[in-house]
């Protein structure tokens, strides 16, 4: 980091997707920098369970949408690591999430534009230079220096959602599915563990505890307000709203419509793989026929208060079809509640700067530009809060590579990488193109 030059780019955060970005720079004339307080790269260690995959094609990897010749792919990584004959006889699509984590780390290793240990404590507009004032600070040594970029990218990611009312306990037994291996061993000593939510989280955490109840004894609890576990839409058509040619049509729709077409598209994102659901029942269905199951499974059910009671924890309940009202008792409790949008504290002073389309959702251009009422020529693009702006496939890994291709594009001011058109075989739209 060289504090008296003037970057055209400051990467805040890095997660898959500025590191994504990062690897696309590192070789071209966008000169671009990248900051995480975190000590190193790692990506949901508290959900790397064995067994799980990712629910992309290896070719969302990075860089290879993209750039199939950077020395950042997927295929690269397995070629330096002697692996490329083992992926050829795994014969799969969808890789472990473990391997995935190990790519990404890996990656991070060989960019030397990525900072970690360092947090960025601060942003500030210099208007009469046309730039940014980037404060970062050295989370061991606390010593902080101040940066100039022309753009900044905002990578913050997201952070557990966690329901109110159900922050205050101990960690150990109401915690998130993002903390889930952290606390693994607790979990499967308890007499009862039950987990809310009806996602791919929700799934693996449920599938894992079910492998080895008859080991610990537990008894498992898996509850959703849902109105099933339904599996996630995997037609290949179905699938091609994770396009660009889709996220243009979605952006060019007005902001009720976009609102009211997420709605229909629940089943992309938050269903439940099939494999998955297959596992579990076929795990289900072994064991009962042997003895009964010490486990409860049902949907239609909100959970929507929590009480310490003794040793357990009193779970208010509410069948919401037939409004009955009841209480499940747990000894521990995972939420597979999702995530939330996380923005430091310094964004809260640019607010009244940017548009918004309501209380919660700025306004976002197609290349993840927020719109400032001035009009100044410098960005800040945003990687997150974007599925108002940009669809269900705002958190796509293959999408990911797709907007971090537009963002260094708008920042060097021309084509450094082909924007693709045309890459589905349907059509979103009735009006003249």
């Amino acid at each position: 980091m060289d504090t008296t030059k003037r970057y055209d780019l400051v990467g805040i955060g890095i997660g898959p997707f500025n590191l994504g970005m990062a690897a696309l720079a590192d070789d071209s004339e966008v000169d671009a920098v990248y900051f995480d307080q975190k000590e190193e790269f790692n990506w949901h260690p508290g959900m790397l369970i064995d067994g799980a995959d990712l629910q992309v094609p290896f070719l969302a990897d990075l860089v290879t949408i993209a750039d199939p010749k950077s020395p950042y792919t997927f295929i690269n990584y397995l070629h330096e690591h002697d692996r490329l004959y083992q992926f050829y006889f795994f014969n799969k699509l969808d890789i472990p999430r473990k391997e995935y984590n190990a790519y990404t780390r890996w990656v991070a290793s060989k960019l030397s534009n990525c900072f970690f240990g360092k947090k960025v404590i601060d942003v500030n507009y210099a208007k009469e230079k046309e730039c940014y004032n980037v404060t970062i600070e050295d989370v061991k040594t606390r010593r902080s220096d101040v940066i100039q970029a022309n753009h900044v990218v905002l990578g913050t990611g997201s952070v557990p959602n966690i329901p109110e009312g159900f922050e205050s306990y101990p960690v150990e037994d109401v915690l998130h599915t993002n903390h889930y291996l952290f606390h693994e061993k607790e979990l499967k000593k308890s007499r009862s563990v039950t987990v809310v939510g009806s996602g791919q989280s929700a799934a693996e955490v449920f599938y894992d505890l079910l492998h080895d109840q008859e080991r610990y004894g537990y008894r498992i609890n898996w509850l959703t307000r849902s109105a099933g576990f339904f599996q996630l839409e995997s037609a290949k058509l179905g699938q091609e709203v994770f396009s660009p040619d889709y996220v243009s049509y979605f952006h060019g729709l007005s902001f009720d419509e976009r609102k009211d077409a997420l709605s229909t598209l629940g089943t992309l994102r938050k269903g439940i793989d099939p494999s998955t659901l297959k596992n579990i029942y076929h795990l289900l269905y072994h064991r009962s026929s042997e003895q009964p199951l010490d486990i409860m499974i049902q949907p239609l059910t909100e959970v929507n208060g929590v009480k310490k009671i003794d040793e357990y924890y009193e779970l208010n309940c509410r069948q919401w079809q037939e409004d009955h009202e009841f209480q499940v008792n747990t000894e521990k409790l995972v939420l597979a509640t999702g995530y939330k949008p996380h923005f430091p504290e310094w964004f809260k002073r640019i607010e009244d700067d940017i548009e918004w389309e309501d209380e919660k959702r700025f306004k976002v251009e197609r290349d993840q530009q927020l719109v400032f009422k001035d009009g100044r020529k410098n960005h800040i693009f945003s990687l997150t809060n974007l599925d108002h702006s940009h669809g269900t496939g705002a958190t796509n890994l293959a999408l990911s590579v797709e907007r971090n291709k537009r963002v260094l594009n708008a920042i060097a001011g021309k084509s450094l990488f082909k924007v693709n058109t045309n890459t589905v075989f349907q059509q979103f739209s009735s009006k003249k193109r």
